[in-house]
């Protein structure tokens, strides 16, 4: 393992695409919602664990969470956790945290991940990952994971990209040309027959400079903040600097305010096999199915006349007995039972917000 090699573990979301299953008080990151035995950011840290020491991951996440990093992750520091006291999406996130690893060691090179993912090849993944290291040791890149995708899904972002004309670049590496949020079936369709386009994974790696420096071009009100806060990281005063520099920053995503407008942006093309488990639908797709594609997760099912349906969950005592759905998602918890269509997943979020919002009940 390379000293200077970071791994920076961004656990800050709410989990409200999985509700009910997924609550404010410990949301997707921190649930085994495969049934695997391991939450989500548990097989992060061990996936990337294998390359990077335990001293050197950071892991930003909101300031209710702590507890819940510290009990998934104990090899790491309670320093080691970055406690952001508001949500301000990806930009600050990674500011905050490239700052405050300035301070330790300028010369880290570093992966940024999501702490949600599905990877279905380590082995794989990992070489991509120390591939990325190895070509920003001595690039001024920012470099990107790219996904062959698979089908035309409408939740992803994609990366379009461009002619490998960098010296040095192994065959795996390729300017990015254009960044797409989330397409319409019928875009996502021809993004996917032109075999120009990947699912962007919302995994970075980068040194520290390199981030820096497109920090204070694209985004220098943000890094203008962070910066000042040089003097206070790791120190008792750093909790009071960063309400105050939350309080002030702006929302803004790492992939609008910088990837979207730099130059050095470049992509790792790979097909290790990945899903960020966004969505109810996503989560069917990564499920073994039974003969009429109905899958039963985490629960005692008896059913009839039932096809392309999820039935989840957390009682394996409780018989749930279901007859004449088809395509249907049913999520069975202590206090809620949701039955919705499977495949619609705005409205399925519309359902969310309304029963969280419209009906005065709190089921956070």
């Amino acid at each position: 393992m390379n000293r200077n090699d970071y791994c920076i573990i961004m656990a800050g979301g709410i989990g409200s695409r999985f509700w009910p299953l997924s609550r404010t008080k410990k949301p997707k990151q921190f649930l085994d919602i495969l049934g695997v035995g391991k939450t989500f950011i548990r097989q992060t840290y061990e996936r990337f664990a294998r390359i990077i020491p335990a001293k050197n991951f950071l892991v930003v996440t909101g300031v209710d969470y702590k507890d819940l990093v510290l009990a998934e992750i104990p090899e790491i520091a309670e320093n080691q956790i970055l406690c952001e006291p508001m949500r301000r999406n990806t930009a600050p996130c990674i500011a905050y945290s490239t700052y405050r690893l300035l301070k330790k060691n300028p010369e880290a090179k570093v992966i940024v991940t999501p702490s949600d993912h599905i990877i279905f090849n380590d082995t794989e993944f990992l070489e991509v990952m120390l591939n990325g290291l190895d070509y920003v040791k001595n690039n001024d890149a920012l470099v990107t994971v790219g996904l062959k995708p698979t089908r035309p899904e409408t939740g992803y972002g994609y990366i379009q990209i461009g002619k490998n004309d960098v010296p040095g670049c192994k065959d795996t590496v390729c300017k990015v040309r254009t960044f797409t949020e989330k397409p319409d079936v019928d875009t996502a369709k021809l993004f996917v027959e032109s075999g120009e386009f990947y699912w962007n994974s919302g995994i970075f790696i980068w040194s520290l400079k390199s981030v820096q420096k497109a920090l204070a071009v694209y985004l220098p009100d943000i890094a203008e903040l962070f910066s000042e806060g040089m003097d206070k990281y790791d120190t008792p005063s750093e909790d009071r600097f960063i309400f105050e520099t939350y309080s002030q920053c702006r929302n803004i995503s790492i992939d609008y305010g910088v990837m979207e407008k730099a130059e050095n942006v470049f992509v790792f093309a790979a097909d290790f096999g990945w899903s960020d488990v966004g969505t109810w639908n996503s989560l069917y797709l990564q499920l073994d199915k039974d003969a009429d594609g109905n899958a039963v997760k985490n629960a005692k099912a008896c059913l009839s006349n039932v096809s392309n349906t999820m039935i989840d969950s957390g009682n394996r005592d409780k018989l749930i007995v279901v007859k004449g759905l088809d395509n249907y998602l049913v999520v069975d918890t202590d206090d809620v039972l949701m039955i919705c269509p499977r495949g619609n997943e705005d409205l399925i979020k519309q359902t969310i917000s309304d029963v969280l919002t419209g009906k005065g009940i709190d089921f956070t």
